[in-house]
């Protein structure tokens, strides 16, 4: 039987109490600058061969060798961000306490989405980069290899989905997230950024699928336009569990768009357009009957004028033409007897 003895990469293991940056800054330099005095005077000063011979290879290692090399150790850690070191290929710590510290010169940095590598197309961002210029013009780009843990935003391409009824759709979402788990996001996938941005097309299609465009009010169904809200809860929980693998954290998800495909959103709005035009016109007979009614019944308890049913069904007649016209009535006054 053979037994799995690979690490677990997704545990962080963070380095709360590395070494001041700038006491060893301070002890090294010193230290660089008395071995090259040393290594002078052991030069001049007439000493046994022996005895010279240690003294001037010893400071002269330190002073120019050593001492020197040591400097890579020194490391700077703004707020919210963080720094993976690995040490011969493995996992060393995550730095993500503020400051200047020292850990062992030979640990590299590591950020996978800092830099277009591995089959990657997409160009460095600008905030991933730090650039040198020189007197010349010449500009280097050196990766950043620090990871934010800032709340970030991702802000996908407009997608056409096909919604609940099949009906196309074009849809756009913004999501804000987080880096979490440092270690996670390092070594579990390739590339953090891409990945959540894959995962955030598939999250998206799997959600709207399930939902219509527009529902009708009295039949109470969720739709993507009427329950933009819990649509968004949907989304976020859904894609939550899809990038938990990276050490990402979702902090909101939201719709920014949402329209109908350009093939069919001529003939949506018509559909629309007549929907509101019959629930327009019901509300308007309900209130032109309850005018007609309370007129009739206002008349006859007042005693006004007495009206047979020929004269009534008349009366409700023009009443209704009044109410629900579309234009002002032309008002007809009637000098002779209405009988």
């Amino acid at each position: 039987m053979i037994e799995n003895t690979s690490p677990d990469y997704g545990q962080e293991k963070v380095l709360d109490n590395p070494t001041s940056g700038m006491l060893f800054l301070l002890a090294n330099t010193l230290l660089i600058i008395v071995s090259i005095l040393v290594f002078v005077l052991a030069m001049i000063v007439s000493l046994p061969l022996v005895g010279r011979v240690v003294l001037i290879v010893a400071t002269a290692l330190y002073g120019f060798i050593v001492g020197p090399i040591l400097y890579a150790g020194l490391k700077v850690i703004k707020p919210n961000e963080a720094l993976v070191l690995t040490l011969f290929g493995s996992y060393y710590g995550t730095i993500k306490r503020p400051g200047f510290f020292f850990v062992n010169p030979f640990v590299s940095a590591v950020n996978p989405a800092a830099k277009g590598e591995q089959g990657s197309t997409k160009p460095m961002a600008k905030s991933l980069e730090e650039t040198m210029k020189f007197s010349s013009g010449t500009a280097i780009a050196f990766p950043n290899k620090k990871i934010s843990l800032k709340a970030m935003t991702l802000n996908n391409d407009k997608q056409k989905v096909n919604d609940a009824l099949g009906n196309p759709i074009i849809i756009g979402v913004v999501v804000i997230w987080k880096v979490v788990n440092t270690a996670k996001a390092v070594f579990n996938v390739d590339n953090f950024v891409e990945y959540l941005s894959i995962q955030c097309d598939s999250a998206l299609r799997n959600v709207v699928r399930l939902f219509p465009y527009d529902a009708p009010e009295e039949e109470d169904e969720k739709s993507l336009r009427g329950s933009s809200k819990e649509v968004a809860d949907d989304l976020k929980r859904e894609l939550s569990a899809k990038v938990e693998l990276a050490g990402l954290e979702i902090v909101e998800a939201r719709i920014t768009h949402l329209s109908y495909a350009p093939e069919i959103a001529a003939v949506m709005l018509q559909r629309q357009q007549a929907s509101a035009i019959i629930a327009a016109r019901q509300k308007i007979v309900e209130g032109a009957v309850g005018m007609v009614e309370m007129a009739l019944k206002q008349l006859s308890e007042k005693s006004v004028v007495e009206l047979d049913d020929e004269r009534k069904a008349a009366m409700v007649s023009n009443l209704l033409v009044v109410l629900c016209g579309n234009r002002d009535a032309q008002p007809i006054v009637n000098s002779g007897s209405i009988y």
